[in-house]
């Protein structure tokens, strides 16, 4: 294989439809199923083999953490939008991504540029300092293409999801919280929590078949704090609740409709349907995806350059304010201030009361 450095081809809805009958399109559908299924009852405590590949990816995010520990925020309590920090940290990741991907075993060294665009890209975004569900895309499809090219397997699976996966999350709620990114989109996000979606798609694969828990369990906080050390789902909503106050019918309309499922076989079911149609088929998310040799563009050649496409970095708005129109503050930003309140991971943050 010739690798390549990718690059975003999707600028158009006639290119996103084709790109929904393409085989990259079905590869990535099938590689989160597969992830899916392997955790089904698996919690995050519960143990499970490392392989030498999924040990080096954990080493490598804990080396993402010191970068974030070595680039504090600057001085920016004028403003509740993203600290510019984050761009000095994003240039250090970029700058020690080829070192960190020759840690990887039996990577190949001529890969480097594809397969590392996929994980610089997954901590967010550089210029408008903001993170999203396409953000964490990337992340997915990085550990796509290290499977792909031999680094990882299927026996990895289950230790991707409770282990790498999910630390990934954990660092990416530091970053959060230190360089207060922004939601992507001016719409909120494309997401279920202001950032992320994946969470909430695996942990309920977690929960299919539980005998106890419910959907709407999510609604009392002592199961949320008994439950949150084993599954990602309620460890999400014990974060949402610890940035943000009032019901989750307030904040988290879609979290507090799906909680009124009766079972989590049809809200992981649910959740992937809702992913395909919320992330993989809409424009303003897909139009940053990046393609290369290992996830090939199949489709349409993109429409000539225009104006607006330069305007806006490389993509086209058929909208308004698609993705990148209005800046939307940081829960975190809001949150931050100087008397003693609630903690949660990374720097002290008061909830935000919902008015």
């Amino acid at each position: 294989m010739t690798f390549q450095a990718p690059r975003k081809r999707i600028l158009s809805n006639p290119q996103l439809t084709a790109f929904q009958s393409s085989n990259t399109y079905n590869a990535i559908v099938t590689h989160i199923e597969a992830l899916n299924n392997s955790v089904t009852g698996v919690k995050l405590t519960d143990q499970v083999s490392i392989s030498p590949g999924v040990k080096a990816i954990l080493e490598i995010l804990d080396k993402i953490e010191d970068v974030v520990k070595d680039t504090p925020p600057m001085d920016n309590k004028a403003s509740r939008f993203g600290n510019p920090a984050f761009r000095i940290f994003y240039d250090k990741v970029d700058d020690l991504a080829p070192s960190l991907h020759a840690t990887l075993p039996h990577f190949p060294e001529d890969a480097t540029a594809e397969v590392s665009a996929y994980f610089v890209n997954s901590w967010g975004n550089r210029e408008r300092i903001d993170y999203g569900s396409g953000m964490e895309l990337n992340f997915l499809c990085w550990l796509m293409c290290l499977e792909r090219i031999g680094v990882l397997g299927e026996s990895d699976h289950i230790a991707l999801v409770i282990r790498a996966f999910w630390r990934y999350i954990q660092v990416m709620r530091i970053l959060q919280s230190t360089y207060w990114l922004e939601p992507a989109g001016s719409h909120g996000v494309w997401g279920l929590d202001d950032y992320h979606f994946l969470p909430f798609l695996f942990g309920s694969a977690q929960l299919r078949g539980h005998k106890y828990v419910r959907p709407k369990a999510i609604h009392d906080n002592e199961v949320v704090d008994e439950l949150a050390n084993d599954y990602m789902y309620f460890a999400c909503i014990k974060f949402i609740n610890s940035i943000k106050t009032a019901s989750l019918r307030w904040h988290s309309p879609m979290l507090d409709d799906i909680s009124a499922v009766k079972t989590w076989e049809k809200v992981n079911a649910g959740m992937i349907k809702m992913y395909k149609a919320e992330v993989l088929g809409k424009l303003p998310v897909m139009q940053h995806f990046l393609f290369g040799s290992i996830l090939p563009y199949e489709g349409p050649p993109p429409p000539s350059e225009t104006g607006d496409e330069r305007k806006h970095g490389g993509h086209v708005h058929e909208g308004w304010g698609d993705c990148c129109g209005i800046p939307i503050p940081s829960a975190f930003a809001a949150a931050q201030e100087r008397e003693e309140g609630k903690k949660i991971e990374g720097p002290g943050i008061r909830p935000v009361p919902f008015d």
